[in-house]
């Protein structure tokens, strides 16, 4: 997918906006003798938000990384062409598939580690992302900080300026969570989506109430253009996600094995984490539809049963789900509260 912007120059202008390079202007860097270091991060303040970048197009961010705090009490959002409502707005830590932004090792003492074409996730919580977010008139992002505490962010959003085709579809991502979900209900990864566009992926961090044997019988069901009935149906949760009986841990493995693939992963497996008192299971997942888009003419929807080996059950999902789609969008669903969002 990225070999035309390899090998076509088409007169496109690189930037990027960093904490050293607020504005993103061309020779708009540390400027000192030597090695020599300015302002390497951004204060944010409980309540505060700060814009990140703000640039007219037409023009394309094609990589964005963050550190220091990364957490979901940063909210990162995306505004398009002025519009006065974001077509991304998600948890920082969420966005990149990190839901659960305090596990911090896995079942084996590892830092977990999200590699995928679209995202990763490198210690010590470095959060990278490749999502082409293409704007044809103007661009702002901005985070906000909902905590009680003073954080700080480190970031780079890269991209460049050119020319893009009337056609071009715009980059969208929204958060849900049900913690845990409600009984005999199906899950929703995402509905109320407004105009035409294609299904690019999504994201999941379950953690697991009960039995964690065979939690994967739901199944992932996507819904195109007013269908009543699923027009794409898989045949369970892990299958959805590129693996089989879930995971190894039915026969002959017997245990839960994790896998990171250019589009499909299950990266980590959590639990007993002593440091915050938490012995749930949990796990994080992601599919990304790059090879095999999901094209809508006006609407989508998509939900996950949540199912075990023995019926019905009641555990945690968060999920963020992405997708390209033609401006106006509808507003996002709005998020859950910051207290609502405590992952310990």
């Amino acid at each position: 997918m990225f070999a035309n912007h390899l090998t076509h120059h088409g007169g496109a202008r690189s930037f990027c906006f960093s904490s050293e390079n607020m504005t993103g202007a061309r020779g708009g860097g540390t400027q000192g003798e030597g090695c020599y270091k300015k302002h390497p991060n951004v204060i944010i303040e409980p309540g505060e938000t700060v814009t990140l970048l703000d640039t007219d197009g037409p023009g394309e961010l094609r990589s964005f990384w963050f550190g220091g705090h990364v957490t979901n009490s940063f909210i990162l959002r995306i505004y398009y062409d002025n519009q006065p409502y974001p077509s991304v707005e998600v948890p920082e830590a969420a966005f990149f598939g990190y839901a659960y932004e305090h596990s911090l090792t896995d079942l084996d003492g590892n830092y977990p580690v999200l590699n995928s074409a679209m995202v990763l996730v490198a210690p010590y919580k470095g959060c990278n992302c490749y999502w082409p977010m293409p704007f044809k008139k103007h661009c702002r992002v901005t985070m906000e900080n909902r905590s009680r505490n003073r954080m700080d962010t480190y970031y780079c959003i890269s991209g460049c300026y050119r020319e893009l085709p009337e056609d071009t579809l715009c980059f969208h991502a929204s958060f849900r969570q049900e913690r845990p979900i409600t009984k005999n209900v199906p899950y929703t990864v995402i509905d109320g989506i407004e105009g035409k566009g294609l299904f690019a992926g999504c994201s999941l961090s379950a953690g697991i109430n009960g039995s964690d044997a065979c939690w994967v019988e739901g199944e992932p069901k996507i819904f195109l253009d007013g269908d009543r009935w699923p027009s794409i149906n898989y045949t369970g949760l892990e299958d959805y996600f590129g693996g089989s009986l879930t995971w190894g841990n039915e026969a002959p493995l017997h245990r839960y094995q994790t896998f990171n693939g250019a589009y499909v992963g299950l990266w980590a497996r959590l639990g007993d984490n002593r440091q915050y008192n938490s012995g749930q299971p949990r796990f994080m997942l992601y599919r990304w539809h790059l090879p095999d888009p999901i094209y809508f003419e006006h609407d989508f929807r998509m939900t996950i049963d949540n199912l075990g080996g023995r019926g019905l059950r009641r555990d945690d999902f968060m999920t963020c789900a992405y997708w390209y789609q033609t401006l106006p969008n509808a507003p996002l669903k709005p998020l859950p509260e910051d207290c609502e969002l405590d992952t310990f």
